[in-house]
C-alpha cells in the first residue's frame, strides 16, 4: 500500500529524483491520509490531504456582528398649513372697521384727513374691473361736465354692482345736481343702506333734506356723520347751527 501511494506521488511530482526518499526535516511535505501514518514526499512536491500539517488553516470568517436595529425615520414636521383665505367682502369690512376706528381717535385734523383718504379709496374699488373702469370713464365725462354721459355711465354701475355703496352714492349727487332732489334722496339713502357709515352720503342726506325743509332730518344726518368724524370741523359748526334752527336756544 505505501509503495502504490508514494507510486502515485512521484508519478505527479515527475521523473526527477524519483528515487530519493525526502527526510522530514527537509523541508519536503508529508502525505496525511487517515488511517496511514505520514508519508515523507520529495522535494519539490506538495501532497494534499485532509488536515495535511503543510496546509494553512483557512481563515476562520469574521464572527458575525449582531444586526443593530435602524434607527426609526426622523418624524419631519409638517409644514404648516396655509390659513384659509377670506372673501374680499369680509377683507373690505375688516379694513374699513379698523380705518373707522382711527378716524373716531384722530387726534387732530391732519390726521383724520389721511384716514378720509384711506376711507375713501376703499370705497372706489367694487370689486369689479369693468365696474372700476366705468365709474373712472364717469368721473371724467363729469369733470368735462358732459353729466348725459357721467349719468349714463352711473346707471349701468349701479345695474352691473348693485351692492357697491359708491355707485349709488355717486349718482345721487349727480342726480342732486340735475335737480331730480327725489332721486337723489333715494340713491342717497340706497348708498347708506348698504354702507351705513358713509359720511359722504350722510352729508349729501342732509342737504337734500334742508332743501326739502325737514330741518330735524338734516340735522340727524349731520350727528351721524359728525360722529364718525369728529374733526371735521366744518360738520361740527353745521350741526351747532342747525340745532338752533330744530332745538333752540338752550336755556
Amino acid at each position: 500500500m505505501r509503495s502504490l501511494v508514494l507510486a502515485f506521488t512521484l508519478l505527479l511530482a515527475g521523473p526527477a529524483n524519483a528515487e530519493a526518499p525526502a527526510r522530514p526535516d527537509s523541508g519536503g511535505s508529508m502525505l496525511r491520509i487517515p488511517g496511514l501514518p505520514p508519508i515523507p514526499l520529495p522535494p519539490g512536491v506538495r501532497g494534499y490531504a485532509p488536515e495535511s500539517a503543510d496546509e494553512e488553516p483557512e481563515a476562520a470568517p469574521p464572527p458575525l456582528r449582531p444586526r443593530t436595529a435602524e434607527p426609526p425615520p426622523v418624524a419631519r414636521p409638517e409644514p404648516p398649513k396655509p390659513a384659509p383665505r377670506l372673501p374680499a367682502a369680509t377683507i373690505r369690512k375688516n379694513l374699513l372697521d379698523e380705518l373707522f376706528k382711527r378716524l373716531a381717535a384722530a387726534r387732530d385734523a391732519d390726521e383724520a384727513r389721511g384716514v378720509e383718504a384711506a376711507i375713501e379709496s376703499v370705497w372706489m374699488r367694487s370689486g369689479s374691473d369693468t365696474a372700476d373702469l366705468l365709474m373712472n370713464r364717469a368721473l371724467i365725462a363729469w369733470g368735462s361736465n358732459d353729466l348725459t354721459i357721467a349719468r349714463g355711465l352711473l346707471d349701468r354701475i349701479v345695474a352691473l354692482e348693485p351692492g357697491w355703496a359708491e355707485g349709488w352714492n355717486k349718482r345721487a349727487t349727480l342726480r342732486y345736481r340735475a335737480g331730480d332732489l327725489n332721486g337723489a334722496l333715494k340713491d342717497a339713502e340706497q348708498a347708506l343702506t348698504l354702507e351705513p357709515r358713509h359720511y359722504g352720503a350722510l352729508l349729501g342726506l342732509s342737504v337734500i333734506h334742508r332743501e326739502n325743509g325737514d330741518k330735524k332730518r338734516a340735522l340727524d344726518a349731520l350727528r351721524k356723520a359728525l360722529a364718525l368724524d369728529p374733526q371735521r370741523k366744518d360738520i361740527a359748526a353745521d350741526v351747532d347751527k342747525l340745532r338752533l334752527d330744530v332745538e333752540g336756544q338752550d336755556i
